[in-house]
């Protein structure tokens, strides 16, 4: 396999295409108001969540249907334009950056539940709907979607980029939970992929290739997902332990005796510490799992008990349960917050991210050498993880004006997933490709299966017009 290159930068390696006049006059008279070249516009569809400085695209088009989304990218492949599909701009790896120019495609207005079959546990919606705007409006038919990745993302981004999150230990990624999707092709081409029925041996199996093709492919229009009716008891807990150690054994020994927990997450005592001050929080400032329990009343409080029984054998103490959804939504904030409450605590600062995930057997191995590597940097981090399925979080903390600190920062990510890959793990668990994790895609998958994915790119775009520069190089 491949090694790593060295240290990415913080503008990344551009090559912009000249993007014709008469694109542009034609874009505005089929768009109208919908098109903006206005420059604060284009610098918000311009930027995400990511390390890196890009240029802004050249336009922004708000699509409000298919049809919009079909006939902006045909006029693209007419003058052979990047465009670069826009939910709500949450990504971490530089997805929404226009690397080679172009223009962003917000899909944003096309924010509607277009059914609710509840009868068959399905829903169908356009990809501007958010996960949050989702839950609320199946929630009075006694269902919800679980895949909740930490933002508010748009259900097209978080298909896009197969997104998982805090349930994903018991309720699986967008992967497994989405059944059929609408694409507009590169050609402008309304295509459907997958049906609501729950398998198939029909053909292949394009709603898997579409899901998590980062926008490379085609622009999801319309998705067709799982729902799951809403327990009939849930339950939150969190514990405290002396050592991250004692946390991970703990999460090892529960996935291990199939405990069927909701949601498992770590949070290291630094960045409780943070979380606290940012949401004005009393919690013990101690490394702690966060957990939760799905089920029948008699079936979360077996699970709880288990739950408490082995982590008491790993020193864990100062158990906190919470039953009312108030209770449970002020334990989480914690989790949901951590991100943006350690960004606050540096002020000015970026955040490089970290998205390795390994076979739980691994988890302490990987995550523990991995700690004392930040810990040795003198680099303030902040560290959480969906440990129940093996995938962990750092967030290198760096001054984007001290060029040291992005190599360190760019150091110990090379280290961290250089050893997820030793264990047989992966360099991205949830949050995609991108820009940032082109070269650790090669390493992991090697040439033989890059050549194939480029193979299959050319196929369905051959004039690279999908958001390009992403994933692979072409």
């Amino acid at each position: 396999m491949n090694a790593p290159t060295a240290a990415h930068h913080l503008t990344p390696a551009l090559q912009l295409r000249p993007v014709p006049a008469e694109f542009l006059a034609a874009l505005q008279t089929r768009f109208g108001a919908q098109c903006s070249v206005a420059q604060v516009v284009r610098e918000q569809h311009g930027r995400d969540e990511s390390i890196f400085e890009v240029p802004p695209p050249a336009a922004v088009v708000f699509a409000e249907n298919t049809q919009d989304v079909a006939d902006a990218v045909k006029l693209c492949a007419q003058h052979q334009v990047p465009v670069i599909p826009f939910g709500v701009g949450s990504s971490l790896e530089g997805h929404l950056l226009a690397v080679q120019g172009g223009i962003s495609l917000d899909v944003s207005r096309m924010n509607r539940v277009l059914a609710i079959n509840a009868e068959d546990l399905t829903v169908t919606v356009q990809p501007g709907v958010t996960r949050k705007q989702l839950n609320e409006a199946v929630k009075d038919q006694g269902l919800f979607f679980p895949i909740d990745p930490g933002a508010d993302a748009s259900l097209g981004g978080m298909t896009a980029t197969r997104a998982s999150g805090t349930n994903a230990v018991r309720y699986g990624t967008m992967r497994e939970n989405v059944l059929a999707l609408e694409v507009v092709t590169a050609a402008g081409e309304v295509i459907r992929t997958g049906t609501r029925a729950k398998k198939s041996s029909a053909g292949y199996d394009l709603t898997r290739l579409m899901v998590g093709s980062e926008g490379t492919l085609g622009v999801i229009t319309e998705i067709s997902l799982k729902l799951y009716p809403l327990p009939e008891a849930i339950s939150a807990a969190i514990c405290s332990f002396p050592t991250i150690e004692a946390a991970v054994r703990t999460v090892i020994q529960i996935i291990q005796l199939g405990v069927p927990i909701a949601r498992c997450e770590l949070i290291d005592a630094g960045t409780v510490r943070v979380v606290n001050a940012h949401s004005k929080l009393g919690l013990r400032e101690e490394h702690m799992l966060l957990m939760e329990f799905h089920g029948s009343p008699a079936g979360v409080k077996e699970q709880a008990e288990t739950v408490q029984e082995i982590a008491t054998d790993f020193g864990g103490n100062a158990f906190e349960w919470a039953t009312t959804p108030e209770e449970r939504t002020r334990l989480w904030t914690a989790r949901h917050n951590a991100y943006f409450a350690a960004i606050q605590s540096k002020p000015g600062c970026r955040a490089v991210s970290t998205d390795t995930c390994v076979p739980i057997s691994k988890l302490a191995d990987c995550l523990l050498d991995s700690v004392a590597e930040a810990d040795a940097s003198g680099l303030p981090y902040f560290l959480v993880g969906h440990v129940g399925d093996g995938n962990f979080h750092f967030g290198y903390l760096i001054d984007p004006a001290k060029p040291e600190e992005h190599r360190v920062a760019e150091a110990l990510n090379h280290q961290l997933v250089a050893r997820a890959l030793r264990l047989q793990g992966t360099c991205t668990g949830e949050h995609g490709v991108g820009l940032h994790k082109m070269d650790f895609l090669r390493t992991e998958a090697g040439d033989g299966a890059v050549a194939m994915m480029r193979a299959i790119k050319q196929a369905l775009d051959p004039d690279n017009i999908l958001n390009p520069g992403k994933i692979f190089a072409l």
